[in-house]
């Protein structure tokens, strides 16, 4: 990607310039007098309701044919977002995020195009107006980038970026990063993390179906307010289950939070994993069924918004009480799994759904609160064995709560629905990266670590379940059931799965006679 050389002797002066603080401050009131303001967390800003249109900047006052240099943003198409440019001048522009559809609360992702520039450009973008004051801008996380002639995403060097408060901007958070534009001809896309936009799951689905594998069945659960798909995929050797035998059944899910969009690598990779030849893919297929609906929130995906759907709802706080009318995805997915936790035929062991985390990093968990200390412990079992399986997942950053504002969540939600012998976990990863043990520096997530982080978890699943007894530990020796597992954290979950294994299996027995 382009050279950076001088971008932050740059930015330091544009940042400490008077007179782009006095020429700013002066359009920015022109436009707000326009805007009724409505309250103390809802600014002009919030009045944006569109995505910037081929949209070109130029001076002030300047009329005619856009030159080379004038900057065409672009935001007008699939996972887009960005609602208004301010020019402040030649190599400064004020960037304002278009807030979650139907819901100006929100105001974290981004995703545009800039065009029309001239070679050796060098500019600074301010986003300008985040809804939320902690970042891991402040930790050095950075944009990512790429071009028509470089597709490949990757992030802009740290040391490009600012976070701070801004007196121009009401004293809210503004990033700041410095850019030299180095191709005439290339088209530039920016974005706050890498994008997986719901076509490249549909592409990806129907890649999985052309391969016509007998374990794998894709069907549509459901529909979305805009008539997108609600996909379901069922991963199981059927020949291998055993019809008088209770069946085990693990269900994730992702994308709930659409901006979110790391958990669509994470939720591949898992797929990618338990679809492959690997040894022990096939053992967990022959006796575990693997349940997955890789997108939550379809429409708030294809939309570009952050946190919420189409009508401004964020679906992970309505979990309790679902409308078939204003939250179709998540009505269809809990309908589904009330209907299996009815079936004395399946054990519905595993809940798992897949976030992302902009404050903190590494991979990590969140559980719920018991008051039975065994029950307690075995629900530490599974992210124990994936802090052991996965060297980016943090067992210290794992946490278990009640807290009232979660209530809504599907991991609390379900943990209350469910019996006692089944795990709801909510599983996030930084937007940003991960610590590994001894290690001095973070690493920045790629597309790449995060689906690895995938295909650990879905590894994790045959350590439980050797550990549970359903599988025996009868693999040749070469096999091993994740990348650099570790013989202490099996004998700490072994512990730990044996102080109440007794008890768990009188428990199933009576909750299967009260099916009955």
């Amino acid at each position: 990607m382009p050279s950076q050389h001088n971008s932050r002797s740059l930015l330091l002066r544009c940042r400490g310039n008077p007179q782009r603080a006095s020429a700013a401050s002066q359009r920015r009131g022109k436009m707000e007098e326009k805007i009724v303001e409505a309250d103390g967390e809802s600014g002009a800003e919030d009045a944006l309701v569109g995505n910037v249109n081929k949209l070109t900047v130029s001076p002030p006052g300047y009329s005619g044919a856009p030159r080379k240099g004038h900057l065409v943003f672009d935001a007008c198409f699939e996972s887009g977002n960005l609602g208004r440019v301010d020019y402040i001048n030649d190599f400064e522009f004020d960037l304002f995020i278009r807030p979650d559809t139907c819901n100006p609360r929100f105001r974290v992702w981004f995703n545009f195009t800039v065009e029309n520039v001239r070679e050796t450009q060098r500019v600074i973008f301010n986003i300008v107006n985040f809804s939320k004051t902690k970042s891991l801008y402040r930790d050095g996380m950075s944009p990512v980038v790429k071009s028509t002639s470089r597709p490949k995403w990757q992030r802009l060097p740290p040391k490009n970026v600012y976070y701070y408060r801004c007196p121009d901007h009401r004293r809210n958070y503004v990033m700041s990063f410095a850019f030299c534009f180095d191709r005439e001809d290339d088209v530039y896309q920016f974005a706050y993390c890498y994008p997986y936009t719901y076509s490249r799951l549909q592409h990806y689905l129907a890649s999985l179906e052309r391969k016509h594998l007998p374990y794998l069945w894709r069907e549509q659960l459901g529909l979305s307010v805009q008539q997108r798909r609600l996909d379901l995929l069922t991963i199981t050797n059927s020949d291998h289950l055993s019809p008088e035998k209770e069946k085990k059944l693990v269900f994730l899910t992702a994308r709930v939070h659409p901006g979110e969009s790391p958990a669509s690598f994470i939720c591949q990779g898992v797929i990618d994993f338990l679809v492959s030849q690997h040894p022990v893919a096939q053992i967990l297929r022959d006796h575990v069924i693997f349940k997955i609906v890789p997108m939550l929130n379809p429409d708030g995906v294809y939309l570009g918004n952050y946190r919420c759907s189409l009508m401004g709802f964020d679906l992970n706080r309505h979990w309790q009480d679902p409308s078939p009318w204003a939250h179709p995805t998540l009505h269809a997915v809990k309908q589904l799994i009330v209907q299996m936790n009815q079936d004395p035929r399946v054990s519905l062991e595993f809940y798992i759904d897949v976030h992302a985390h902009s404050t903190m990093l590494n991979g990590f968990m969140y559980g719920n609160v018991f008051e039975d200390e065994e029950r307690v412990q075995r629900q530490a079992v599974f992210p124990r064995l994936l802090c052991q399986n996965a060297p980016d997942f943090s067992f210290s950053n794992t946490s278990f709560n009640r807290d009232v504002v979660k209530a809504g969540t599907g991991r609390r939600f379900l943990g209350g629905l469910l019996d006692d012998t089944s795990y709801c976990y909510t599983l996030e990863v930084s937007f940003y990266s991960f610590m590994t043990a001894g290690s001095t520096a973070p690493v920045p997530y790629t597309e790449e670590t995060y689906m690895k982080l995938g295909r650990n978890v879905a590894r994790t699943f045959l350590d439980y379940y050797k550990l549970s007894n359903l599988i025996k530990d009868n693999r040749p020796l070469h096999i091993q059931s994740s990348e650099g597992g570790s013989p202490t954290a099996n004998s700490t979950a072994a512990k730990a799965m044996s102080v109440g294994r007794d008890t768990t299996d009188r428990r199933k027995e009576a909750n299967q006679n009260a099916r009955h």
